[in-house]
């Protein structure tokens, strides 16, 4: 199967369908991973997510993430995320012209000429279809990170897309499935199945496949949809599902009301949404593409006051293992025209600085050309784009094309994770313990990124300073559970038993607790509520933790 990690070289061919000497392996490979991202998209893979008429939510965090959420004046800060879906060619994209003879042997007929490569340092270029991006290099507002990915690289689009997702290279055996953002969602406030916040706390475009919202249960914490029109009609239609009338049979009942309560959020979130696109208008005239279109629909949403600080969008086609000098130049004027239009419409309305833009793909390509083509490579460059960088620059090693892999690769020379681990410090201003927690391990930050959070307001000014709390869930061998936690110092804590669907059970803790190991204990009287799943809040000095278990098993 696609999935399966080998090391041997010729069965990572045959296996993943990384070349097109196994043209049907690379076709089971894209059936498979395509398959996936529909069931995804539309909630069935899991059992977790939801989707109506080309919208779909799976859950949101609940009502205290709206002020972290919610567009300050002017400060809130907001992540787009780019996906280059198919595994983007970074040799081609940011050419390495002090380099330029090796380059070219390896790649006979499908190496930019030198007459069509626009010169951005004395080492490297991007090819004349990106040359919509010049202005932004010229004025500071992009940066390149080379030669970023990650050791022993997965090379299938299947499994490669989920470690860059979650970040977390053990994904394919983890029962955890959580996203990276998804985990910066609920360190920010977990209990989001309580209330609503009143706007969504992540809006995916196009990219219902990726796992980067989910959660541990693999639920999705973003809202997904494709045009603004749906969600009109969504809004419109203002339908509402039964959640009392529900099914005698326990359990199930229980199921069937958290189902349609999510629904209901569908059509709740619609109207904000809706109210946000109708409010403002385009200030440039977007290209027709696949990436425009999506980044006019979100510069709607940020001009409009939505509040959503995380986006995701996505341009497919990246797979070019034939036809590449057509296709892939076709993608780069789509990626350097949508993300120029997009920062030209933002600018209009003074929403620019606080944006910033990453480009993100699973994996790059092989040194040397396959026929017109290039297979599944690995380390590739990944660009940032928005003022907040002030300056531009190229970051990381250069890529080294007599220095490769067993696979013929290049090597890399930053940790994808490193990325990650300074957007969240830096960007979304986390705490670095948080950010070491969110991403399973401390992880180098990236310099001369441009920006940090002196002097900004996150939106996380009104909490107070995090401590460190542990905590878990055990059986207790009779039927009851444990709750355990630890505090750093002495705290306030509140711990509380709830269902799935808000209904609360039992306080277990109310008041002031010394630092140090803590126990609280839920027994099994509940019988009526036998194997359910639960959730606990435990509150520590207003910052909340949550946790699911099931009863009696």
């Amino acid at each position: 199967m696609c999935q399966d990690h080998h090391n041997n070289k010729n069965s990572q061919e045959s296996q993943r369908g990384t070349s097109l000497k196994d043209a049907q392996k690379h076709e089971e490979d894209h059936h498979n991973w395509s398959r996936r991202g529909f069931l995804r998209a539309l909630g069935l893979a899991t059992g977790g997510g939801v989707a109506m008429g080309g919208f779909s939510l799976s859950a949101m965090a609940s009502s205290a993430l709206s002020p972290l959420l919610a567009a300050a004046e002017g400060d809130d800060r907001i992540l787009v995320l780019i996906r280059l879906n198919g595994g983007n060619d970074g040799l081609n994209t940011i050419i390495p012209v002090f380099d330029y003879g090796k380059y070219q042997q390896e790649r006979p007929s499908i190496a930019i000429p030198q007459n069509q490569i626009i010169g951005l340092t004395d080492k490297f270029g991007m090819p004349n279809s990106m040359q919509n991006l010049l202005p932004m290099w010229q004025d500071g507002q992009m940066k390149v990170i080379n030669t970023v990915g990650y050791d022993n690289h997965n090379l299938s689009h299947f499994n490669s897309t989920d470690i860059f997702a979650t970040a977390n290279q053990n994904i394919q055996n983890d029962a955890d499935k959580s996203g990276w953002l998804g985990r910066y969602i609920l360190n920010q406030d977990p209990d989001y199945l309580e209330d609503l916040p009143s706007t969504p706390a992540a809006i995916k475009i196009s990219s219902g496949g990726s796992l980067a919202y989910q959660n541990s249960d693999q639920i999705d914490l973003a809202v997904n949809f494709n045009t603004p029109d749906r969600l009109i009609e969504v809004a419109e239609t203002g339908f509402v599902y039964d959640t009392v009338d529900l099914p005698d049979d326990c359990y199930y009942g229980e199921q069937v009301g958290f189902l349609r309560s999510i629904l209901n959020v569908t059509y709740n979130y619609a109207p904000q949404i809706s109210e946000a696109y109708t409010s403002v208008e385009n200030s440039v005239e977007y290209s027709n593409n696949e990436l425009s279109r999506q980044l006019a629909i979100v510069a709607r949403l940020i001009k409009g006051g939505l509040g959503t600080r995380l986006y995701m969008v996505t341009l497919s086609g990246f797979d070019t293992h034939e036809n590449q000098t057509n296709n892939h130049a076709s993608l780069m004027n789509a990626l350097s025209s949508g993300v120029s239009e997009f920062y030209t419409d933002l600018a209009a309305s003074q929403q620019d600085q606080r944006v910033l833009s990453m480009t993100l793909s699973e994996f790059g390509r092989r040194i040397n050309e396959n026929d017109g083509g290039t297979d599944h490579g690995t380390a590739a460059p990944v660009m940032m784009f928005g003022p907040a960088l002030e300056g531009n620059g190229i970051l990381g090693d250069d890529p080294d094309m007599n220095d490769v892999d067993a696979n013929g690769n290049l090597k890399h020379s930053v940790d994808f994770r490193s990325i990650y681990a300074s957007i969240l410090e830096s960007w979304l201003c986390l705490d670095a313990a948080g950010v070491d927690e969110i991403l399973g391990d401390t992880y180098d930050r990236m310099e001369d990124l441009g920006f940090d959070c002196t002097g900004v307001s996150s939106g996380l000014s009104h909490l107070p300073m995090k401590q460190a709390v542990q905590h878990g869930v055990r059986q207790d061998g009779q039927g009851g559970i444990v709750i355990d936690y630890e505090l750093d110092r002495p705290g306030t804590v509140n711990l509380t038993i709830f269902t799935l669907m808000g209904q609360k059970l039992a306080t277990l803790e109310n008041g002031y607790k010394m630092n140090g190991k803590h126990q609280a204990y839920f027994s099994n009287r509940y019988q009526t509520l036998s194997k359910m799943p639960l959730v606990y809040r435990l509150v520590v000095n207003d910052k909340k933790y949550s946790g699911k278990f099931i009863l009696g098993l």
